[in-house]
């Protein structure tokens, strides 16, 4: 989500209200102080959305692909991830008392969910079935399997990822005999019955579709695991509202059974499908994602006060999308430049991505947009490389901030930064000293009860 893809998710916002778009006001352009991030990993100009999240979870920078190690950890070389593990805001809230929450549009074992409990030299190892024999030998634990035993009893975890969570073949609840949604688990190890089993006397509730998530009463719910779909949920433009939630319903779930907690709560809240459109091509899919996350930030902010609740909105990396060619107002986002290019003569959309799948030559040049239904759900926006997948971009990100102490983020940052000014602001993790009353006395007196982070992040495939 880098600030192109916040700028045209505002205008689409508008467009879909029937406005020309470029007035709208989007949630998070509402938020009182805005900075930047650098999104850079240790090992990497460009970053990926394991390093990043790392930073922006833990506090410290990483190198690509692994998530919740420290620099010093080797990508998919077990043996150097004892000793450099790294804990994220999350755990330190958990540890203070505080109720926890995880909410997805990709597998919770994904990249920026697994930086918030895991420590992984490999983002990739969603099971032990991706893992190689030479890791599992030398002890390193699958992903998911982490989801459950590094941090005891997270109050809520929402997304996808069934399929890395039961016995390999084992036929998924909603696709069954669709092969690539079994199970995956080699181990044979049953994690939601685990989950379930250890849950049941402490009132918790095991979902996989929507109908079950709404019937719940939040009031009598302590733990919850909702799992919809074998790896991510459907783009939010080929939901089912049936059967699949949004995430502004799994999020307002989630805030409902997490604020019970006298000592406030955290709430991580990724639209991690922003990303898969971008990479994908598919500017319509991001964009529909990107609303969709805004939507959610909305119904956050009718939940807390921003008395007692710091939000922070932020992307761990950007994308090579753009969009120009001098479109009049209230073009649709989605349509042409207003002129012909003059060196092929022929048109092209105002979207466009430096590289990417939309690359393509028809009888030795480019394309002609006009033949093509650029507007489809799924189009693939014209690039200028060919790549398979598109690739991020390595500029900085915006950071949106309201609540106590959302001034401290201002000006230019390190991505690490981000989980240092939540847990000052929440009296929680290592620093502390400000936290002591004027007295001497050695008890704590927290500047908010809530710390709710909603970050908008993205991942990369390969």
């Amino acid at each position: 989500m880098g600030i192109p893809t916040v700028t045209a998710a505002r205008i689409l916002k508008g467009q879909l209200n029937g406005q020309s778009g470029e007035e709208t006001q989007l949630e998070m352009d509402k938020f009182p102080f805005v900075s930047l991030a650098k999104t850079y990993n240790t090992n990497a100009q460009v970053p990926d959305s394991a390093g990043t999240a790392t930073a922006y979870l833990c506090g410290v920078k990483a190198n690509e692909g692994t998530v919740g190690v420290s620099a010093a950890a080797v990508r998919s070389q077990c043996n150097t991830t004892e000793g450099n593990e790294v804990t994220s805001i999350l755990r330190w809230a958990k540890e203070a008392g505080k109720s926890v929450g995880i909410v997805t549009t990709t597998r919770v074992n994904h990249a920026t969910p697994s930086a918030s409990y895991a420590h992984s030299v490999d983002r990739d190892w969603y099971s032990d079935n991706e893992m190689p024999a030479d890791a599992l030998r030398d002890g390193c634990k699958d992903i998911a399997r982490q989801l459950f035993e590094n941090i005891p009893n997270i109050d809520v975890v929402m997304g996808g990822g069934r399929k890395y969570m039961f016995p390999k073949n084992t036929s998924d609840v909603e696709y069954p005999g669709v092969a690539k949604h079994s199970g995956t688990r080699k181990d044979g190890r049953n994690l939601v019955q685990e989950w379930t089993n250890k849950t049941k006397n402490k009132r918790g509730h095991y979902v996989w579709n929507k109908k079950q998530l709404l019937s719940l009463n939040p009031a009598s719910v302590d733990y919850l695991l909702g799992l919809f779909e074998p790896a991510d949920l459907m783009y939010n433009l080929e939901r089912n509202p049936e059967t699949d939630p949004s995430l502004t319903e799994m999020v307002e779930v989630a805030i409902k059974i997490l604020k019970k907690n006298p000592n406030g709560f955290y709430l991580l809240v990724e639209g991690g499908r922003i990303d898969h459109g971008h990479h994908e091509g598919k500017a319509k899919q991001a964009l529909h994602e990107t609303v969709e996350m805004d939507r959610a930030i909305g119904q956050a902010h009718l939940m807390t006060s921003v008395h007692d609740t710091l939000t922070l909105v932020t992307a761990d990396h950007s994308h090579v999308f753009n969009f120009g060619g001098y479109t009049v107002r209230g073009n649709t986002i989605f349509g042409l430049a207003p002129m012909l290019s003059d060196v092929d003569q022929m048109p092209f959309t105002s979207i466009i991505y430096g590289n990417g799948p939309g690359y393509k030559v028809i009888n030795g040049g480019r394309e002609n947009v006009s033949t093509v239904d650029y507007q489809a759900n799924n189009y693939q926006a014209q690039a200028a490389v060919p790549l398979t997948m598109e690739t991020h971009g390595g500029e900085d990100v915006a950071v949106f901030a309201k609540g106590p102490l959302a001034h401290l983020l201002h000006g230019v940052h390190e991505q690490n930064y981000i989980p240092h000014v939540m847990a000052y602001a929440a009296c929680i993790g290592q620093n502390q000293d400000h936290c002591v009353r004027p007295s001497g006395a050695a008890v704590l007196r927290p500047v908010l009860s809530s710390t709710a982070a909603l970050l908008t992040v993205a991942r990369i495939l390969c």
